[in-house]
Parts: C-alpha cells; structure tokens; sequence
C-alpha cells in the first residue's frame, strides 16, 4: 500500500469511528499525564473507568505529590501494576519541585521522570503539547504491520518507525496518533494479531497464579486494615508466592512492617 493511500483510509475510519475519551476533551498537560501512565499496559474500557474518579481526587499535581501511599493505591484499585501509582505521584513531585508545577514539555525531560519511559513521553509530547514525535505503541505497531508487512516474520521496530516519520502530520500529530490509535483498536486490523509478527513482540505472562497476583491481593487486604504475616498466611495459602510478594513489595516502597504486622506504606 502506497503512504497516500495508508493515510486516507485512516483519516476516514477516524471520521467515521473516532472514539470519544476524556482525556481527548480535556488536553490539559495534566490530564494527558495522568492517562498516559494509566494507559501503559491497561486496556482503555478499564482506564475509561478508572480516571474520572482519581482525576477527581487527585486534580493537580500538587494533589497527587501530596497523596497518601493507601489513598492513591485504593483510587488505583482495578488498574493493575501498582507500581505506577507510585511512579506517578514521584514524578508529580518532581514536577512541582523542579518545574514549579509545569510539565515539561521536551520529550527528554519527559522521559527522566519516574516511570515514563521513551513511548510514553513521546505519547505524552504529542497529545499535550502536539509535538511532532514519532513513536509506536501496540495499536500503532498493529496499523503498520497490517497495512505494509502482511507477508513478513520478525518485523523490526526501526522499520515501522521509518514508516511512521514519513506518514506523521507534523502540522496535526495529536490527532494523527489519535486516529491510528482508533484504527488499531478496529477488529480487521487485529486478525490473528500482527504484532505477533515484530520480533519486539513478548507475550504477556499469565496472570491467575502468579506473584503479581499475590501482590494485589495484599495490597487489597492492607487498604482495608493492618495484618500480621501469619494472618495472611491463613488467608493466602500459597506462602512461596506471599513471602516473595511482602519482600518486593516492602523493598519498593508499598508497605512497612511494625511490631509483626504489615501496613501501607
């Protein structure tokens, strides 16, 4: 398919079909921050869910510096991966010591901050400040293997990337990303999923029975109250996985263990 013609069709599936989300409405640098990092592995029904109650408690960045550890985690409740709401609030924090509460707007300082990483900053750059980046995320990696590797194994990520600097609108890169995200998401594009074709492509890890698990079943049992490892050794039987649970989670920052008992942090 020639670039062209790969850019009008998607232009016309957005018209068509471009999804309404909040933080589309609201491109505060704030708003796109905060769904940005919610967005990282977490499918969009459930961050749709998720955001307007913890935008709600949390507003600013000042509010989110500030949070409570047990706060923020039970706002984060059903978002997975935990260790993002810490991630965020640190970076909120560096934002409003270092930046006096401004995001940055260079994609490298982006970058520097907690949890963010190289596609999220240039996610972020893109949608809040409509700077022309060029960067892929699954959908967008989805849209280009469908469309220009149909017949190839172990794409690269440099290639689609060249593919998508020369396809970029780099006078509208916000709504540009927008709408090859929304044509990710359309059913015809994920037949026997594409991106089973990059050679960057990792399977996610099975979920039921693994430590991460674990993880959040404690987590969720703390926001409610203290325990005692013993008390949630009865409660959670698999001690191999709880006791590997406790020690990564008291060595990151969730919770502290006082007089044998565990709380959050």
């Amino acid at each position: 398919m020639k670039n062209e013609e790969f850019i009008k069709t998607v232009w016309e599936y957005y018209k068509k079909n471009k999804r309404a989300m909040p933080w589309r409405e609201d491109i505060s640098p704030y708003s796109i921050f905060i769904s940005e990092v919610m967005l990282q592995q977490t499918q969009v029904a459930r961050v749709l869910a998720a955001y307007p109650l913890f935008k709600s408690q949390f507003p600013s960045f000042k509010e989110l510096a500030e949070a409570h550890t047990a706060i923020l985690l039970a706002a984060w409740q059903g978002m997975g991966y935990n260790r993002r709401a810490l991630y965020l609030k640190a970076a909120a924090g560096i934002v409003c010591t270092k930046y006096e509460g401004v995001l940055p707007e260079d994609r490298v300082l982006l970058d520097n901050l907690p949890g963010i990483g190289y596609a999220t900053a240039c996610s972020i750059a893109a949608f809040a400040f409509n700077t022309p980046v060029v960067f892929i995320e699954t959908n967008i990696r989805r849209v280009f293997v469908h469309h220009f590797f149909s017949d190839s194994d172990e794409i690269s990520d440099s290639d689609i990337l060249l593919l998508v600097e020369k396809t970029l609108d780099k006078k509208n890169p916000r709504e540009w990303y927008w709408a090859l995200m929304d044509y990710g998401a359309y059913p015809t594009t994920q037949i026997d999923n594409p991106n089973k074709k990059s050679k960057h492509y990792v399977k996610q890890k099975k979920f039921e029975g693994s430590v991460r698990q674990a993880r959040g079943a404690i987590l969720k049992y703390l926001l409610k109250r203290p325990y005692s490892k013993e008390e949630l050794e009865k409660i959670y039987t698999d001690d191999e996985r709880l006791f590997t649970a406790l020690e990564q989670l008291e060595k990151e920052g969730f919770i502290a263990s006082k007089k044998g008992r565990y709380n959050i942090k």
